[in-house]
């Protein structure tokens, strides 16, 4: 017997949209670099190293994200807490509307996503760097 689910992702994704900011790459680009705005990249390093990513995006794995935003959890990262606007993006933009949504109803505002990930970036002639794998454990360049 098939699994039964009560909500498809693409339905979850479209509830979130409803209920975040979200941004074209036209709206999103002029932010980078800005003072007060931190653009997180959800996708796997993998595809990171694959594909490129933005410029000076930090890498959040869309397995952390809850863990790193709270600051009573034991792997809290301190600039969830700068008082930053958080970009999210992934490859296609369903993750990261899903996660722009959690950070939201977890309390970190203001959050938005970029509509279409990273995918509609590059294909926008958005900047876009190279990143080198790097081992575990190592520290980032």
């Amino acid at each position: 017997m098939p699994l039964q689910i009560k909500k498809s992702v693409k339905e979850m994704a479209e509830e979130a949209e409803k209920e975040i900011e979200t941004l074209t790459v036209e709206q999103a680009r002029p932010l980078l670099g800005q003072e007060g705005i931190t653009i997180i990249d959800l996708r796997d390093p993998r595809e990171i190293w694959r594909d490129g990513g933005i410029p000076d995006a930090i890498n959040v794995t869309r397995g952390m994200l809850e863990f790193w935003i709270d600051p009573a959890s034991p792997y809290h990262k301190e600039f969830f807490a700068s008082g930053n606007k958080f970009v999210f993006f992934c490859a296609g933009g369903v993750r990261s509307a899903l996660a722009a949504k959690t950070a939201q109803d977890m309390g970190l505002t203001p959050v938005c996503h970029i509509a279409g990930g990273f995918t509609a970036w590059k294909k926008s002639g958005a900047p876009v760097v190279t990143v080198e794998p790097r081992l575990p454990g190592q520290p980032r360049p």
